[in-house]
């Protein structure tokens, strides 16, 4: 496996139409084409999943079903990354990252009412299929979940 520094080099190279800066944290800027990497914590695979993602051009979803496939099908293609740069990625380590994806959605489509599962209607906003109570919730990737009853 190549040193980090010697990948975000062969990278950059690689991929000219794509920006990569150091950040606070890994993710993928679809407005500025940029991944951005957490320098103090570098870790090879995570860096490739965030290219899958601007390889995939993703860009914003609508409802948060779409989120979880996104993040699946930036893995799929850092899987394929990883083959040509000798990176190792743990298939647990991605079950795990995905889980979290998973119990995000679960408690963002839980009724606040019954805790019934219920279905998104537009985005930031659910319904309950057992007792029609209706919710509105924040974007909450990087916060607290709050859900708030909507009249």
């Amino acid at each position: 496996m190549p040193s980090t520094n010697s990948l975000l080099s062969t990278l950059k190279a690689d991929y000219p139409d794509i920006t990569f800066a150091p950040g606070k944290r890994f993710y993928w800027s679809p407005d500025t084409r940029t991944v951005f990497y957490d320098a103090a914590n570098m870790q090879a695979d995570v860096l490739l999943h965030e290219l899958g993602h601007g390889l995939l051009k993703h860009r914003e979803y609508t409802k948060d079903v779409e989120l979880i496939a996104m993040e699946s099908d930036a893995w799929d293609t850092a899987r394929t990354l990883a083959t040509t740069y000798a990176v190792p990625i743990n298939d647990d380590d991605v079950e795990d990252t995905l889980d979290t994806y998973r119990e995000w959605l679960h408690a963002r489509s839980t009724c606040p009412e019954c805790e019934a599962t219920g279905y998104q209607t537009a985005k930031f906003e659910y319904a309950c299929v057992a007792c029609d109570h209706r919710w509105r919730v924040n974007e909450a990737r990087l916060c607290a979940l709050r859900r708030y009853s909507v009249s």
